[in-house]
């Protein structure tokens, strides 16, 4: 916070003694009281710097990771589901134009299943054309007679933010804008949205419509996993339509490397929000900010804490797709033991200068009977991370194992009954 600046005033003519002014002959006009220096305000990169320090201290700080000033906040990194920032990241929200996410995930289900094609065309209801109607509200500029293809609409969803775009696409495919809203909770409870309800297609303010910064975080992470060639279109730059061109609001896809997507949003309730990915070098970074005072105050904050991801975190194989984590015993196997394996890398995301190497523990029922055939799920690898998280994958059999032949599986079955009567 910045200390006040105060100064005082000494009237000069006020310190003259009785004295003085009895030997004054003539009156004399009083000297104008000084006037203190105009203050300059600070400028430069210091002052800036100051100035967003002061911002963040106000704004309180993170429960994960560095200050921000926005109010709510989520960062992933989505290949581990590391959680490297959260403020109130589980708090609901409103969600404004990011709720057309949800909208975007159905429509991308619907055209992956065949269900709908790009050229399947939607009319504009009365309800969709007014929704844009003398309000400051975003738009297509779709036109009652219009019957735009579903490759028109999901540019207008996604580029310009169209809500009479989305108004369209919820009801073409389910009637209505409330039969939708219900396919949406429906689909974001199965997705694992687990703090988010959803009322209309757009995100248009609407009583009891909520979502979390940890959700809309998930369903980034899920639309860039279901649908990598539909995805494309979050990072298209402008569109036009009904010879407008427009421009997209997400301003980092120009100017921060590796951008391409999602989502920008503002409503008076909920301010300014974004829903951001990038993509260096392998590796995403999956943002989300929200209840910000400005569009420059969103612009700037995303750019900031994308770049400190990026520097301040990286991934670590500890272990490739086929590596041996443990060797289970064998009951009445031609071997007595059979390899455990790892169907997938695990990758760990850890802050920079943390150990990377965490503690991994194979569990399984054993022995395994025989006979095993390769690529038989067998136990779990229990991976306690550095930070404290514990993570599950699953353990395959990583050879085949054939049944020991009748002299071997007798000689084991007896020395089992007297040793086991015995003990």
């Amino acid at each position: 916070m910045f200390a006040g600046i105060t100064g005082t005033i000494v009237d000069v003519s006020a310190q003259q003694s009785d004295q003085q002014r009895r030997q004054q002959v003539q009156p004399k006009p009083k000297a104008s009281p000084a006037k203190p220096a105009p203050q300059q305000p600070a400028t430069g990169p210091k002052a800036a710097a100051a100035a967003q320090a002061a911002k963040l201290d106000a704004a309180g700080p993170s429960q994960i990771g560095p200050p921000t000033v926005a109010r709510f906040a989520c960062m992933i990194d989505a290949q581990t589901g590391a959680v490297l920032l959260a403020k109130d990241a589980e708090k609901p929200m409103a969600p404004s134009s990011m709720a057309k996410m949800m909208t975007v995930y159905l429509l991308f289900e619907d055209l992956t299943s065949g269900k709908l094609k790009m050229d399947t065309r939607f009319s504009v209801s009365e309800r969709a054309y007014a929704i844009t109607r003398g309000t400051h509200s975003s738009t297509m500029f779709l036109e009652r007679t219009d019957q735009p293809a579903i490759s028109d609409l999901v540019q207008g969803v996604i580029v310009v933010s169209g809500n009479d775009a989305s108004v369209v696409v919820a009801e073409g495919m389910a009637g209505s804008e409330e039969n939708f809203a219900e396919r949406m909770n429906k689909r974001a409870k199965e997705i694992g949205l687990t703090g988010s309800v959803f009322k209309n297609s757009s995100g248009w303010p609407q009583e009891g419509q909520m979502v979390t910064a940890r959700d809309l975080a998930v369903l980034a992470m899920r639309t860039i996993r279901d649908f990598p060639q539909l995805y494309r279109y979050y990072a298209q730059r402008e569109y036009t339509f009904n010879g407008k061109t427009q421009a997209n609001r997400n301003l980092e896809l120009k100017s921060v490397a590796g951008v391409d997507g999602l989502k920008t949003g503002h409503t008076e309730e909920g301010g300014f929000g974004q829903t951001t990915s990038a993509i260096r070098d392998g590796r995403r970074i999956i943002l989300v900010l929200n209840g910000m005072s400005s569009m420059a105050e969103r612009a700037q904050e995303t750019a900031r804490l994308i770049e400190w991801g990026f520097r301040e975190s990286s991934n670590t194989t500890i272990l490739q797709a086929g590596d041996k984590v443990a060797e289970a015993p064998v009951w009445l196997g031609a071997q007595e033991k059979v390899p455990l394996i790892i169907p997938h890398p695990v990758i760990v995301t850890t802050v920079a200068g943390q150990n990377a190497q965490p503690r991994i523990v194979a569990r399984f029922d054993g022995p395994i009977a025989a006979p095993i055939a390769k690529g038989t799920p067998i136990g779990t690898a229990v991976v306690t991370l550095p930070d404290g998280r514990v993570i599950e994958y699953p353990l395959q059999a990583g050879a085949d194992v054939q049944r020991a032949g009748i002299f071997s599986r007798m000689t084991t079955l007896v020395s089992h009954f007297f040793l086991g009567w015995a003990s």
